[in-house]
């Protein structure tokens, strides 16, 4: 005689019991071999390195790592290479969320050509990038022959760091915001609309609010960028100690006189303050989503 086939109700019950102790199987496979295999490569791949720049820098006593990292020189480095990444990244932040708005919100003809090109930055090479910028912008360019007159240097100036900049990360904040904005349901606009607030006040009070923590990533991903790029500065910079040197440019040329203690010295002070930043960055965006909910 067969065994009486349990009803849903105990099938039910019985799920419950395991979920609530704990004692139920995952139903995606491979989570041990997956796990072994993300610890791998994190470890090969990013932790390795790290701990060798660190333990390179560690060989230099406190004085020699202090005047090799904080000289007068790495220090107007830092300064400009911080400030032209925050000031690209703040720059993508807004045109990344014009554009993702856009994209997003309306219908017209070439929209979708529009959506891949702004992934162009992602595949075409810095250094095609730096050298499509420097001839535009330079005294007899296509741009600079009516902004150089206007006292716009386009080319080979503190300026020209920043418009490649934010040219390279705008992206990151197109793709980061437009996941989220397609997300928003319209009810909410339309109630916020029905109480009176005028699309202003529903942008700045329902919409944005919403977007701060995509804006925030972002930010983030731009600003890291911006932090370690060579490839497409060299072309468009003058690369002048004091003036118009990046730092990734000083550790180059520490490498090339052989001084690769004060280079990792360098490279330590840039990795710390990088993390540092997107450490507070990260903050203020749980910040915002605990105040959101």
């Amino acid at each position: 005689m067969s065994a009486a086939k349990p009803s849903p109700n105990q099938s039910l019950g019985g799920t419950l019991r395991r979920l609530v102790s704990g004692k139920h199987r995952s139903p995606l496979p491979g989570f041990g071999p997956g796990l072994a295999v993300t610890i791998s490569w994190l470890t090969v791949m990013l932790f390795v390195p790290l701990i060798a720049l660190i333990a390179k820098s560690i060989s230099l006593t406190p004085s020699e790592f202090l005047a090799a990292a904080w000289s007068d020189r790495a220090r107007a480095a830092y300064t400009l290479t911080f400030g032209a990444a925050a000031i690209a990244a703040v720059v993508d932040v807004i045109l990344g969320l014009l554009f993702a708005w856009v994209i997003v919100r309306y219908r017209f003809p070439g929209r979708q050509m529009l959506d891949a090109i702004v992934d162009l930055p992602f595949a075409l090479p810095t250094a095609v990038a730096g050298l499509v910028y420097s001839s535009l912008y330079v005294k007899n360019g296509w741009f600079g022959q009516f902004l150089v007159p206007l006292g716009i240097e386009g080319a080979y100036s503190r300026f020209a760091i920043v418009l490649v900049l934010v040219f390279l990360g705008l992206p990151f904040v197109v793709r980061t915001v437009q996941p989220l904005l397609s997300s928003l349901e319209g009810d909410i606009e339309e109630a916020a609309a029905s109480l009176g607030a005028s699309r202003w006040q529903t942008f700045m009070r329902v919409i944005l609010p919403s977007l701060m923590p995509a804006l925030y990533t972002g930010f983030a991903l731009a600003f890291a960028r911006g932090l370690g790029e060579y490839g497409s500065i060299i072309f468009v910079s003058t690369n002048i100690p004091f003036k118009s040197e990046i730092a990734p440019m000083l550790i180059y040329s520490r490498l090339e006189d052989y001084k690769y203690e004060e280079a990792t010295a360098i490279a330590v002070v840039l990795l710390a303050g990088s993390i540092t930043t997107l450490m507070l960055i990260n903050w203020l965006e749980a910040r915002n989503r605990r105040y959101a909910r």
